[in-house]
């Protein structure tokens, strides 16, 4: 019985050893997962974060060459109207009756819209 009670002490102690073990192995196991996880989440917030740097530096970019392009347009739209009233002020400066005759007619013009428009609202009603 000495002897039993010897190689069931050896065998009890010989499975908490292995226990011991597999318990050391799972902890390293889990550390270096997390350590895996922690590495490949601080490396996702650096490319996220470099990312959201050349988004923001693209929009800004983006922003100034669209602003330059609205500047550009409203300088031409500029001189484009500058010439058409230099234009048309030469015009009646030249042609005093025939301006008057056309500002006639398209007044007329006017006028005959829009009592055309009127009467097709009122007969809608």
């Amino acid at each position: 019985m000495i002897t039993s009670d010897k190689s069931v002490r050896e065998e009890l102690s010989s499975v908490a050893q292995t226990a011991e073990r597999a318990a050391n192995t799972a902890r390293q196991g889990i550390g270096q997962g997390l350590q895996e996880v922690s590495s490949g989440l601080e490396h996702a917030r650096s490319e996220t974060g470099n990312a959201l740097r050349q988004l923001a530096s693209e929009s800004d970019a983006l922003l100034h060459r669209g602003m330059d392009k609205v500047r550009d347009a409203s300088g031409q739209l500029r001189e484009k109207s500058l010439h058409a009233r230099d234009t048309a002020t030469t015009y009646i400066q030249h042609e005093p009756m025939k301006s008057v005759l056309m500002a006639a007619a398209v007044g007329a013009g006017l006028m005959a819209l829009v009592a055309l428009f009127s009467r097709n609202n009122h007969n809608g009603r």
